[in-house]
Parts: C-alpha cells; structure tokens; sequence
C-alpha cells in the first residue's frame, strides 16, 4: 500500500531544474527515500523522463555499491566513506545522451567529498540533483557551508495526521488515539499488529536511532544518553534545561554527568531530528529568552516506545501534535511568555509570567496558539485564554481543543477549533 505524500512531492515538482542542490532531510525512517526513488521517480516517468535519464543510487545499498566496485562490508570495515571517483566514473558512463539527467542521490552523507562532488555536477546544465541525508549536520554544517547557498532543503517528517487517515481504516476519532500512540512513521503504520506495531518502533530506537547517534557522535557513555532520552521521554513539552537536567541526574541516578555533557547530548538527538527544541519568546519585549526550552519528540510513537508505552498523558501528546503539525506546514514555532504585574496578599507589586503554548510565524503571518484538551466550563476557558487577553497586538489568537465544537470567535475576537478540524485542514487557521 502506497501512502500519498503529496505534500512534499509537490515541494520536489517546484523545485525541478532550479539549478541548485535539492536536499530532503528529516528523521531515519520517515520516508524520505521512497518519496524520491519511488514517489518522484514514477513523476519523472509519468512527465515524459525516459528511464536512462534517471540515475537512482543508494550510498547505503551493497546492491548499488557493487556497481561501482565498492564494498559495503569493506567500507564498515575500513570506516571510510565511498570513493567519490568511483562513483564519478559510473555516473559519466551513464551520462551518454542530449537531454537533461535527473540524479537522485540517497544517503549522499555517506561518500567521500560529497559536496565537491555535487557542486561540480551543478556546473553541468544538463544534470538536476536530489539528495538525501539523514541529520541536521549534513545540512547546516555541509549544505549551507560548502554548498554556498546552492543547496535547496526539503525537511520531511513522519506521517501528518491527514496522510495517517488517507489509509487508516477507522473513524478520524479512533484514528487520532492511534496516532497518539503508534505515531506517523510509514513502517510502523502500514503493520496491522498494534504488538507489531510497538515492536517494531522498539526495534527502531535500539537498532537505528540510538546506535545511529552513537556511532556518528562517538559517544562514550551510552548509558547516559539512553537516561537522558528517558527523561526527556517522560517529560515532553516540559521546560528544562542542561543544569536542571543535570541536577536530576544527580538525584535520581546519584550521577556526576556534566550540564556541557548533557548539552551535547541533547545537540545529538536535535542533529538526529529525533526531538526538536522550541525557544521561550517575551511577546511583550519582543526578545528571545535562551532558557529554559521545551522538547517535543518528531514522532509519538517513538517517544512512547521509549517508555514501553507506559505514560501516555493526552493533554502532553495532544501538544506534541500540535507543535509537529505546525512544523510541518512551515511554521516557526516559539513558546510565548507575557510578563504581567500584579499585588501580593502584602500589596508588594509582583511580576508573573503567562505561558502562550505556541508563537507561530510564517512570513508576515503569527499566529498566537493554546493548546487545551478539554474546555468543561467558563472558569477553565477563562484561566486558557487569559495570556491572550494580556497581549495587545492584532494578531490572530487561537485555541485548540479535543472537545468536539464547531470553529467559533468569542467576544474577545478568539478562534476556538476542533483538533481534527485544525489536523485535516490546512487552512483552518485563516478562516
């Protein structure tokens, strides 16, 4: 069964013949190869590209290695990347006719020198690139430093909740609980099993994520980092930071491990897309504050899975999702802090901070977003909506609910919405 990833092949058909380096990114497994050597294959196919002028190859293939006289075994052993003259030598043999050759590179990461490489194939007028890579540095350190603004990224995440349900065979209520739990990532959607299902995202973070990080960062206390991915587990959209964490560490593990180590270690799992961090914003003095930030995971399911699916809080998962749909749609997303003064019992002025969920900016657009999972009353509502009655701009003020309510504004001019309206409608927030 083919999940439709419309959205991002979209993003590829754009992006043909611009003359630069077409980077897709994004957490292993998520689906960035079958998009470009599946999904966008058969849409140069279909547009009129004759199979000999599409070079598909696989850096991580010992298929695709053999090709080129590479050994995958031997390169393990070696600990060395693929020769790039050997892969250099097999793309000239291939390039034989008039017309312009579709290069769709997975894993590049992997070979020797590989920006030389496609910076030199960008010279050729008859070549169009598309790459694959798997973590943050390949594109801020490699792309943006040796491409020289030549590189085009396409950030890729697992399933949104609308290309969930497009093969979900259930109600869009039942669908959202399982995609809370289970996650978007394809391999683990398409498994009928929910005991497959859970196997198989266990699988994944013992065998890929966590050995990928290890291996690539050449961590020495494995220990630690799968403590700290366990923390970070159980505490999603919690504000921390490296001293705090460190701190818990040391009571609860009775551990010496450093705030500069833990700090490395959350680099890590960012560089790996395995969380992202989302920075506290003072609305009102319009500046960033450095810490502490809020961790969300990329996929649900990988996060529960780190816990043996032992803490599933709804109001924390529904945030989660919420903070990745926005993502996914392109938005910066910060957590927004309003500074307000208030008297003490004694009549002492106090300041106090109120918490806005999500600052969401897109070009000129912002958007100001509060996650609530249920709605039973006034005084519940009124506690919501009180840091957007405290900021004094224009901009559209929204929240987000489990409650199943038609889209309506308040008095205050605030938009409440359905969660699955918000999920499987793009434009919902403009309306």
């Amino acid at each position: 069964m083919e999940i439709c990833r419309d959205f991002y092949l979209d993003k590829l058909i754009k992006r043909k013949n611009n003359g630069l380096i077409k980077v897709i990114t994004g957490i292993r497994r998520c689906g960035k190869s079958y998009l470009l050597n599946n999904i966008f294959y058969n849409h140069l196919l279909e547009s009129g590209i004759t199979d000999d002028h599409i070079i598909r190859f696989a850096f991580d293939s010992a298929d695709d290695l053999y090709l080129i006289g590479e050994s995958l075994i031997q390169i393990e052993k070696e600990k060395r990347g693929v020769d790039p003259e050997k892969f250099m030598a097999y793309i000239h043999s291939k390039v034989t006719a008039d017309g312009m050759y579709y290069l769709l590179l997975d894993e590049v990461q992997l070979m020797d020198c590989f920006e030389a490489v496609l910076n030199g194939y960008l010279r050729n007028d008859n070549m169009d690139v598309f790459v694959t890579g798997s973590n943050a540095k390949f594109l801020s350190k490699d792309i943006v430093t040796e491409f020289a603004g030549r590189g085009d990224e396409i950030h890729m995440y697992p399933l949104s909740f609308a290309e969930f349900m497009s093969v979900y065979k259930g109600d869009k209520y039942m669908g959202l609980s399982e995609y809370m739990l289970y996650g978007g990532i394809p391999l683990v959607v398409l498994r009928e099993d929910a005991g497959d299902k859970a196997a198989t995202l266990q699988n994944l973070f013992s065998e890929i994520y966590i050995r990928d990080i290890f291996k690539r960062n050449r961590i020495k206390n494995i220990g630690e980092l799968e403590d700290l991915l366990n923390i970070l587990s159980s505490a999603i959209g919690s504000l921390t930071n490296p001293e705090k964490l460190k701190n818990t560490f040391k009571t609860v593990k009775k551990s010496k491990i450093t705030a500069k180590t833990i700090k490395k270690y959350l680099d890590c799992f960012e560089d790996s897309f395995l969380i992202e961090s989302a920075q506290r914003y003072d609305i009102k003095g319009k500046a960033y504050i450095e810490t502490p930030k809020k961790y969300y995971f990329s996929d649900l399911g990988l996060r529960n899975a780190r816990i043996n699916f032992r803490q599933f809080e709804q109001t924390h998962s529904m945030e989660n999702v919420i903070y990745n749909e926005l993502r996914m749609r392109g938005y910066s997303v910060d957590v927004g802090v309003v500074t307000i003064a208030g008297k003490d019992a004694d009549g002492k002025v106090k300041r106090k901070q109120l918490e806005v969920d999500f600052v969401c900016n897109l070009g000129s657009s912002r958007y100001y977003i509060q996650s609530a999972y249920s709605l039973p009353d006034e005084a519940k509502r009124t506690q919501e909506i009180r840091p957007f009655r405290k900021i004094d701009d224009s901009f559209k003020k929204i929240v987000i609910t489990k409650d199943i309510v038609q889209p309506y504004y308040d008095d205050y001019g605030i938009l409440t919405v359905n969660i699955y309206d918000f999920l499987l409608d793009p434009q919902i927030l403009e309306k």
